[in-house]
């Protein structure tokens, strides 16, 4: 398998190319060797990388990848190294961001509902980015995050109105606390996401809404390894996800 059949796979997957978006998305870094396995993670990070070529792996999918828009881009300090690993190593480096939190079977937001038993009633925002479920009978906030935690492995920081009854539960994956306004503006009562600003607790509070912090890796470990899956079975590869696990 060539890069640039797998390159094809991932854009007829994904249609990454219509979005504008903080980073370039797909082949980031051309390899040298043809790919049989594909190993999956959250972050291209020096960890990861070097997790991917004991693992063997001929290319390394992630969701966080290189070059973001306002980043220094010189090659210096840990970003040479990073890069250093990829090249030494001949290792192809594909990275899908927004295509990969919208995807409606394989994206981030779509494997967190299921993870959580949460179906989509419907989708909000740019892209579609926030979602929705409307349970059939009210949740409790401590019991929503004591599911947050028992299925993503650590527990949320909840804030805001946690009396409140959620009838409207929204969710947005990673560092999407700034989707809060939409998720009100929608009438949800309670929104999930990955990280929390010092404005989020008050904007929480002052509109009687609950807000839970579920940790940016943990809400962003399940969409890749889906894709990851998905296009390994279609194109008859190998693949294994790699959890370079971080507490953010």
């Amino acid at each position: 398998m060539t890069a640039a059949e797998l390159s094809a796979c991932f854009e007829e997957v994904l249609g990454a190319s219509r979005f504008a978006d903080y980073c370039p998305n797909g082949l980031q870094v051309e390899g040298e060797r043809p790919i049989r396995l594909l190993v999956s993670g959250v972050t291209a990070s020096a960890a990861l990388l070097r997790a991917a070529v004991r693992e063997g792996a001929d290319a390394l999918l992630v969701h966080h990848g290189w070059f973001w828009r306002g980043e220094d881009p010189r090659v210096v300090g840990p970003r040479r190294e990073r890069l250093h690993l990829a090249l030494a190593h001949g290792l192809h480096l594909f990275a899908y961001h927004l295509p990969l939190d919208v995807h409606p079977q394989l994206g981030n937001n779509a494997q967190l509902g299921a993870r959580m038993g949460w179906r989509i009633d419907g989708r909000a925002g740019e892209h579609g980015l926030i979602a929705w479920y409307e349970p059939a009978q009210p949740l409790r906030a401590e019991a929503v995050a004591r599911s947050l935690a028992r299925r993503l492995g650590r527990r949320p920081l909840a804030v805001g109105a946690l009396e409140r009854p959620i009838r409207r539960i929204a969710w947005c994956t990673g560092a999407a606390h700034d989707l809060l306004e939409q998720a009100i503006a929608i009438g949800a009562d309670a929104f999930v996401s990955g990280e929390i600003a010092e404005r989020t607790t008050h904007l929480a509070r002052e509109a009687g809404v609950v807000y839970f912090a579920a940790g940016h890796h943990a809400t962003e470990r399940y969409g890749v390894q889906a894709l990851g899956e998905h296009v390994a079975a279609r194109l008859g590869l190998e693949h294994r996800f790699v959890d370079d696990d971080n507490p953010a």
